[in-house]
């Protein structure tokens, strides 16, 4: 499984290219397709970015949790799938932002990678820096621990 660690702020030039930072890449050279899928997050003014591999496990999840052709399946498709976009790497490992795509998270002149894990997203970097603040907050005053299970962590 690709692990998504750390934040990484990389400049965006004038056609939309922007470098994906090389951590990033390597947890990602073993799928056969070389680069990310993203779609606009509906939850913030960010990108998501998967795998693809990690896509196929989100699609295999929609078809296992929701009925097909149910109102919330379709608006997930909808959400997710239908608006996701692959976009390779170039020799350089840059990839380019489609313009509506970098619009929703008010990307302009830098884009903001951060880690979550077995997945990230892409944010403005103001726009996470006020988020990252926030989500702190929450999570101070709501006293959140995470318990690890032995057959998660691999013994």
């Amino acid at each position: 499984m690709s692990l998504f660690l750390s934040t990484y702020v990389n400049k965006v030039d004038k056609k939309g290219r922007v470098s994906v930072p090389s951590l990033f890449r390597a947890a990602l050279e073993t799928q056969k397709f070389q680069g990310i899928v993203v779609f606009r997050s509906y939850k913030h003014p960010a990108l998501e970015a998967f795998g693809l591999d990690r896509m196929a496990q989100l699609s295999q999840s929609l078809d296992k949790n929701f009925n097909l052709f149910s109102d919330t399946q379709d608006d997930l498709a909808a959400s997710i799938f239908a608006d996701a976009q692959q976009l390779g790497f170039d020799g350089e490992g840059r990839i380019t932002l489609p313009d509506d795509i970098a619009a929703h998270a008010g990307i302009t002149e830098s884009a903001c990678f951060v880690g979550r894990g077995a997945t990230f997203q892409i944010w403005a970097p103001d726009t996470f820096k006020q988020h990252q603040t926030a989500a702190r907050a929450r999570v101070q005053q709501g006293n959140v621990s995470i318990a690890l299970h032995a057959s998660e962590v691999g013994q």
